[in-house]
């Protein structure tokens, strides 16, 4: 019988962990750009048939971010109790695995990995991560350094190039060369405003959502690049949650539709490049 999650007790101590959250991505899009070959850099990690299907635990930016900082990432959408890859320690949990890395201290993931020598950095998108409100310094307080700027932001099209641009700047860091690092990245894009990725749309529409998808997975290149340069690493990339672009008569999120609930989602890990500096 196959596992089903990684050994993350031999993960965690060994690896870099990033996680990069695609804010706002729905499931159906991101299958659909990947089924049609438009992702040609992300498609690259996924299994042959894509994106795992999965229910967020919750239907906005906040909601899901707490819960994925402690320890509950999107379930698998199908019955049954699932494995976790991380866990804070608490008296009957039923989703812990021999392969859980289950941590006794700190009360969130981020706290949890800093106490076994990793150095944790934020890198924001959405407004949940401006640090110009005592809300938006709630999820980035969570880390060791925390970075956001306008040019991170929904309204910036370059958003992306830009954050990249910073992560592979802190990876490269000869300060943590001999560190592991947990580098959480919050992809503002595909969220509202996103007509700019698509030339001659004015409105917000699926079809610009996936324009910023492709955007996205274009500009995402250089850090797998460098995360390799310094390897390995072990990688979740997924959905908060998802959007609504009219379905039955809603818009938006912060509502449990199912284009909102539920949400593409991926592990993998990036080996260490062949001659690279820290071989």
């Amino acid at each position: 019988m196959v596992d089903p999650i990684p050994d993350m007790n031999q993960i965690v101590g060994s690896h870099d962990i990033v996680l990069l959250t695609l804010d706002t991505l729905r499931y159906d899009v991101a299958q659909q750009e990947f089924l049609a070959g438009r992702l040609p850099h992300l498609g690259a990690f996924l299994p042959a048939d894509g994106w795992e299907k999965r229910h967020t635990p919750g239907s906005f930016t906040y909601a899901a971010h707490r819960a994925f900082f402690a320890g509950f990432l999107p379930t698998p959408a199908e019955p049954g109790l699932h494995p976790r890859l991380f866990a804070l320690y608490f008296p009957g949990s039923e989703t812990t695995h021999e392969h859980t890395a289950v941590f006794h201290s700190g009360d969130n993931i981020a706290a949890a990995l800093a106490h076994l020598g990793y150095h944790t950095v934020c890198i924001g998108g959405v407004g949940f991560f401006n640090p110009y409100t005592p809300l938006g310094r709630d999820l980035p307080g969570l880390f060791d350094e925390a970075h956001w700027r306008p040019a991170f932001s929904v309204v910036a099209p370059d958003s992306t190039a830009a954050q990249v641009t910073l992560a592979c700047r802190r990876l490269s860091d000869p300060d943590f060369a001999r560190r592991k690092l947990f580098l959480f990245m919050n992809i503002s894009a595909l969220h509202q405003p996103n007509h700019h990725y698509l030339a001659g749309c004015e409105v917000d529409d699926i079809h610009s959502h996936a324009a910023a998808l492709r955007y996205v997975d274009e500009a995402l290149a250089p850090l797998w690049r460098t995360l390799r340069r310094r390897g390995p690493a072990f990688v979740i990339v997924c959905s908060d949650h998802g959007t609504a672009y009219g379905e039955d008569g809603y818009t938006g999120h912060r509502h449990a539709h199912e284009v909102v609930m539920t949400v593409p989602y991926a592990h993998f890990q990036l080996p260490r490049m062949t001659g690279s500096p820290n071989d």
